[in-house]
């Protein structure tokens, strides 16, 4: 019989998660996620340390776990809750909310093997959600639902972190964790590669899964504590960068619907075969809201000669609402800089919008109507 070949899937892993707290767990396929919240929920034996869990615990895992193909959607809702630890007479008294928030209709009283994913999806978290856990433990679930059911289930969660549940989620929806958490941990290989707030560690998993042969990944802390991450061959390099104001001045500051430009000095370092250059604008949480390539624009530069430098003027207006922004370059040979990374750097600049001479209004965008009223 050959010999066993045994590998730590994690190793020396150690967080803690404080009631009320949000974190969202990042890593490449087979970093461990799945397994570090299997153990979390109690459903695998760690091999060696120890985990702590103060409350109790809803866990939405794999698609269909808890569940009998066999059964009908209700009585599921009895077997996988009465697992849960739930009295027949407190599943009863949530069974009219489960199967309201699960939106199935006629196929509640169906064998599970007859529904869909999404609708399993439906089921399953209406299931783990109908008493408020202290612990709210989601891998992936989120992402097989449709959009509806999607934005139902945030806004449950985030009404359950209101409460003080405690969310630990893991996604590949780099929306979703920034939206709802408010720390996030970056797994890679088994171990704990980064700990810290959701832009930051999405941005360093992001340099890594563009990271090749020869690139660098640089952190550095700005002065308001922010994380900045800077990754790339090098092989291009952003020499300078400013945000001007309608004057032509450099602004730190913006009105909303202002024509802005923004100023961007390149220099090639080697031999390439073109050049390209892309921003992103992002918010406070490092959603973006507009991101864009001279690639796209049919401006990349092809063979540029080593030493040359390039200055990249792109003027646009300000339609952002009131808010703190910032903005991410990227030097890159192409569409996306995944292929050829010369130079990626978040928070490159940072920037206020603030609302001057517009009429008040709500949100993010600034879209100025033309509204006519007929009687």
């Amino acid at each position: 019989m050959p010999p066993v070949d045994e590998r730590w899937v994690l190793r020396d892993i150690g967080f803690a998660v404080h009631p009320g707290e949000a974190v969202g767990i990042v890593g490449r396929n087979g970093a461990g996620k799945s397994t570090l919240l299997k153990m979390i929920a109690g459903i695998m034996r760690q091999t060696e340390g120890s985990i702590i869990v103060s409350g109790r615990i809803a866990a939405i895992l794999e698609l269909g776990m808890g569940f009998s193909g066999e059964l009908t959607g209700r009585q599921n809702v009895f077997h996988a809750a009465g697992m849960m630890g739930f009295s027949h007479a407190e599943i009863e008294a949530a069974l009219d909310d489960i199967a309201g928030f699960a939106e199935i209709g006629a196929f509640f009283d169906q064998p599970i093997r007859v529904y869909s994913s999404g609708m399993q999806m439906r089921l399953a978290f209406a299931v783990a959600t109908a008493f408020r856990p202290d612990i709210l433990i989601v891998d992936e679930a989120l992402a097989v639902g449709d959009a509806y059911f999607q934005h139902k289930s945030m806004e449950r969660i985030r009404a359950f972190q209101a409460q003080g549940t405690s969310l630990i989620l893991v996604s590949h929806d780099k929306v979703a964790l920034q939206s709802l958490c408010t720390r996030a941990i970056l797994l890679d290989g088994g171990t704990l590669l980064r700990d810290g707030d959701p832009q930051s560690v999405l941005d360093y998993y992001n340099a890594l899964l563009a990271k090749k042969e020869g690139e660098e990944i640089e952190v550095e802390t700005l002065a308001d504590g922010r994380v900045r991450t800077i990754s790339g061959t090098r092989e291009a390099v952003i020499e300078s960068a400013s945000l001007l104001g309608p004057d032509g001045g450099p602004a730190d500051t913006v009105g909303v619907g202002a024509t802005v430009t923004l100023l961007v000095r390149a220099r090639v370092v080697r031999e390439i075969p073109s050049l390209v250059l892309g921003y992103a604008i992002k918010d406070r949480l490092g959603q973006t809201f507009f991101g864009i390539n001279t690639a796209f624009s049919k401006q990349g530069i092809v063979a540029p000669p080593v030493g040359a430098t390039y200055t990249f003027r792109i003027a646009f207006p300000m339609m952002l609402g009131p808010g703190t922004y910032s903005i991410a370059l990227a030097l890159s040979g192409g569409e996306s800089h995944l292929d050829s990374n010369y130079e990626w750097r978040d928070l490159a600049l940072m920037f206020d919008v603030v609302n001057l001479d517009k009429a008040p209004f709500d949100g993010k965008m600034y879209m100025p109507p033309a509204i006519t009223i007929e009687r």
